[in-house]
């Protein structure tokens, strides 16, 4: 299961030593609900190499806000505190997948 990441545990994640991966998603969107069973299976392929979390954007606004996430679901690709790269819409497990395995 994806850790939920919120505005009072993110500096926290980010300013550990493993790569972050953030899934910006709400309950009332479609595509985010498409994926969320593949953010959870990668959140457990990747476990102890990759924080991998899901952030609410109702609940968090102002995480969203500090990502410049407009449309969900959007995923940021974190390493080193820096962003490095960005899905933004639903896209295939095979997609993520590489783009988590390029932050390793």
């Amino acid at each position: 299961m994806a850790f939920q990441i919120t505005s009072q545990n993110l500096d926290s994640l980010l300013s550990g030593d493993k790569p972050v991966v953030i899934d910006f998603w709400a309950e009332w969107c479609g595509p985010c609900r498409m994926i969320a069973p593949i953010v959870d299976e990668l959140s457990e392929e990747f476990a102890g190499q990759v924080v991998v979390g899901k952030c609410d954007v109702e609940e968090n606004d102002g995480v969203a806000m500090k990502y410049g996430v407009r449309n969900i679901p959007t995923i940021i690709f974190v390493k080193g505190g820096q962003v490095v790269d960005k899905q933004v819409g639903a896209c295939t497990k095979e997609a993520l997948k590489a783009k988590i395995a390029a932050l390793l």
